[in-house]
């Protein structure tokens, strides 16, 4: 999967693979892919004055997570 590194403090790298709906942020702790995201929340993301804000409120505790 490409990540892109993004300007954030808390991400630091984030990608997208449209087939699976996997989206993958690295954070400075560690990776985690996330399961069913849909394309908007991904553009959402990456279109986020905050990312880290962005991630909190719509992806968090929305979707399936493992630490990768």
């Amino acid at each position: 999967m490409n990540m892109q590194y993004v300007s954030s403090s808390n991400l630091v790298a984030v990608g997208y693979d449209s087939p699976s709906q996997t989206l993958r942020i690295q954070f400075h702790n560690g990776t985690y892919d996330y399961f069913d995201v849909p394309s908007h929340i991904y553009q959402g993301l990456m279109n986020a004055g905050s990312k880290g804000s962005y991630h909190a409120r719509y992806i968090k505790d929305s979707y399936r997570y493992r630490r990768i």
